[in-house]
């Protein structure tokens, strides 16, 4: 991109304006589905003073710069532990703009340079017109004569989360948490409480303050804890912005305190950076780096309002990397709860039976597949993905694939190719510049080496073990898992640890796109511990994610509904996984989960009884005939609140063009009585008790469906065990 720096290269286009008064002051305007307004100045950075959808732009009175950059030698302009009032930040000044359109997007360039070091950053915002939503980067280039250290560098920073009238002290903050077998619960808080942003008087003080809300995922398993998703309410106004933050590493979110009587508290995205994750860079004379992507989406009537238009651009992203049988692959596979990792020809076999006769398209073999030691230990031996010998007499593996092709499904393996056991012969065979390393050893974690994917060998290993795989056995579908975490990086070949996992992280998604480009019929799971690695730079590539290893049925639930605001609802691989000793209830409790996202399929079915499997293959073609197409095109709702993880009841609605999909879990008393907040049709009329079709299980006895209070809809399961069903709400 060639700008002029001394100069402001002002661009006249449709989509953009920029109007100077005679102080200099300039408004700069940019529109496609996301609107933006940016204040220019000779003398202050630029900075983001109005965001909005479909109604007006309206101008805050924001000071919070667009990009907050942190170099050693000079770190804060007013020292503090957040990423605010940066030193270079400060620094920064208007160089120019770019517009451009394709078929797919409109983007937005806006560069901005620094005199004393020589540095000139762009900011690119890039979206559709169909969602208020952008995705954003920040390119830091050295056009100086020395070398600079960057420690920091913001994806993008905004303050403009109000509008003049409104009040920060109404902000409300939606978040999510989660862990290994308890994923996605989110949570709403007020911004201004006890465990979020104080009022110090910053007035008195005369300074801003120093406080924030922050976020921080650190090392490979990027939502292990906290999330890179959450959103800021005004439940007065509607008014939202959300955000996620785009990568499968190290990354911060922080709400800052700015200072009182401005309608604004800064917003800072950020990737890795040296404060919590030791990354740091050096960019030599004409180099340049760009940070980890991000996506803001804005709305006007609250939180499911603003993931609505989240998830219409997560749709958008991914366009390349989404058709209809990636979509919507029905797999059954045999880990959970069932074969747990020992898979053998005698297990399978009727398994492959059962699962293809209730109608599952795809059957995947699980962990174990390759193990070919007595003992059944493969933990610190896997590596080469050879299929055992031992576990797959008469025939081998090849005969259990045939089993499968002739029930008429796809065949799935399981792996997890970013490591090598520390007792594989591969350990050995494998240079150690492949591994990562710190201090001139290996890492090494729970009995794994963990493959460094910026080196040629690493890469290679992994296209010749798919290339065997996908060529001499016709594997359709991988389940690719990722069980352990290697700290925070490597000092092999990096400026720093941080520098190195960040370049492995980046190494790790361009080898995957090959791989997907090299076989695109092949579809493709995102697993890592259940969900440790759900975020989107994974999910833009891959075709689901398993949302948990949960095996208590009775908690799934408050995973699955919470799941669709960090993933895509079609993308949501939830586990059902009836046995035969459930009761009828219960088995269609489990089916329910799978139902809310993409049916991932599991248990004992060959042991069941034909009236229980009918109650598994019901829901089955209800998901193949009905439910998925209506989930690949639908957005979330929390009828009865967010998914609470100690409730009596979890709700689930995705609304889709025409209809909403209602699921509804019960696991009180036989007293409980279900109040949801359905909303109104489009007509504006209330939604009513008649409003609602059960379309599972229609062979159980339905529950009772009631008027309430306030226009609710009162549901009473009129039972005390586990029991869920599945509402159609049409829109008429």
């Amino acid at each position: 991109m060639m700008l002029r720096m001394s100069m402001p290269a002002l661009i006249d286009d449709p989509l953009a304006s920029c109007e100077r008064d005679s102080g200099g002051e300039a408004l700069l305007t940019w529109s496609a589905g996301l609107q933006l307004l940016l204040d220019i100045r000779p003398d202050r950075p630029v900075t983001v003073i109005g965001i909005a959808g479909d109604d007006p732009l309206t101008p805050s009175t924001a000071s919070q710069p667009l990009v907050e950059l942190m170099i050693t030698g000079e770190g804060r302009a007013r020292t503090t532990t957040q990423f605010t009032n940066t030193g270079v930040g400060t620094r920064l000044r208007y160089a120019g703009h770019r517009i451009s359109r394709d078929d797919h997007g409109q983007t937005l360039e806006v560069v901005q340079a620094e005199p004393r070091d020589g540095l000139v950053v762009t900011t690119t915002f890039r979206g559709s017109v169909d969602a208020q939503a952008a995705r954003v980067t920040t390119t830091v280039r050295n056009t100086g004569s020395t070398p600079v250290v960057v420690e920091a560098i913001s994806s993008l920073a905004v303050g403009a989360v109000l509008v003049q009238g409104e009040s920060t002290h109404d902000l409300v903050l939606y978040r999510g948490t989660g862990e290994q077998l308890a994923e996605n619960r989110w949570s709403a808080t007020p911004l201004w409480s006890q465990t979020g942003l104080a009022d110090f008087n910053s007035a008195h003080h005369n300074q801003p303050g120093r406080g924030g809300v922050t976020a921080v995922s650190t090392s490979t398993w990027s939502t292990a804890r906290a999330l890179p998703t959450a959103a800021l309410v005004n439940p007065v106004t509607g008014r939202s912005l959300a955000w996620q933050i785009e990568h499968n590493g190290g990354w911060r979110w922080e709400i800052d305190n700015v200072r009182d009587g401005e309608e604004s508290v800064s917003v800072i995205l950020l990737g890795p950076e040296d404060l919590d994750h030791q990354w740091s860079l050096e960019l030599k004379p004409g180099e340049e780096f760009t940070t980890v992507p991000v996506s803001i989406a804005v709305a006007d009537n609250g939180f499911e309002d603003a993931l609505a238009q989240l998830t219409a651009h997560r749709r958008w992203l991914r366009r390349e990397n989404s058709t209809p049988a990636r979509s919507s692959l029905l797999v059954f596979n045999d880990y959970m709860n069932t074969l747990n990792g020992n898979p053998t020809t005698a297990r399978l076999l009727p398994l492959i039976e059962a699962a293809a006769a209730v109608g599952a398209e795809c059957f995947c073999i699980d962990a174990g597949w390759y193990d070919d030691s007595e003992q059944g230990d493969w933990w610190t031996t896997v590596g080469e993905w050879i299929p055992s010998a031992r576990r797959f007499p008469d025939g081998g593996l090849g005969r259990v694939i045939t089993a499968i092709r002739a029930a008429g499904m796809k065949v799935g393996l399981w792996l997890e190719p970013e490591v090598v056991g520390t007792h594989s012969d591969l350990a050995r065979a494998l240079p150690d510049e492949a591994f990562l390393q710190r201090h001139g050893r290996r890492i090494a974690e729970h009995g794994r080496y963990f493959l460094d994917l910026r080196h040629p060998a690493a890469r290679a290993q992994l296209d010749a073990a798919f290339d065997r795989l996908i060529t001499s056995l016709g594997i359709d579908f991988f389940k690719l898992d990722y069980n352990v975490t290697p700290g925070p990086g490597t000092d092999l070949a990096a400026f720093s640890v941080g520098a190195g996992l960040l370049g492995h992280n980046r190494a790790h998604l361009q080898w995957f796109a090959e791989l997907r480009r090299r076989y695109p019929r092949v579809i493709f799971e995102n697993c890592s511990s259940g969900a440790m690695r759900a975020d989107f730079a994974m999910l833009e590539l891959f075709d689901l994610q398993s949302t948990s290893d949960q095996e208590d049925f009775r908690l799934y639930p408050a995973i699955a509904a919470g799941a669709p605001a960090q993933l895509l609802p079609e993308q949501a691989g939830n586990w059902a996984y009836p046995q035969p000793w459930m009761s009828d209830e219960e088995i269609a409790y489990t089916m329910v989960t799978g139902l809310s996202g993409r049916l991932y399929l599991s248990g004992f079915l060959d042991r069941m009884t034909e009236a229980q499997r009918r109650l598994v293959a019901a829901a089955v073609s209800l998901s193949k005939h009905d439910v998925r197409d209506h989930v690949a095109a639908a957005a979330p709702r929390w009828p009865a609140g967010l998914p609470d993880w100690y409730a009596d009841h979890v709700a689930l609605g995705l609304v889709g063009p025409d209809r909403t999909l209602l699921y509804v879990w019960h696991r009180g008393d036989a007293d409980s009585r279900i109040s949801l907040h359905l909303g109104s049709l489009p007509d504006g009329s209330p939604v009513t008790p008649g409003d609602l079709t059960e379309l599972y299980p229609r062979q159980l006895r339905p529950w009772s469906v009631t008027s309430g209070p306030a226009d609710t809809v009162v549901l009473q399961p009129g039972v005390t065990e586990c029991s869920a069903r599945v509402y159609e709400i049409q829109h008429r």
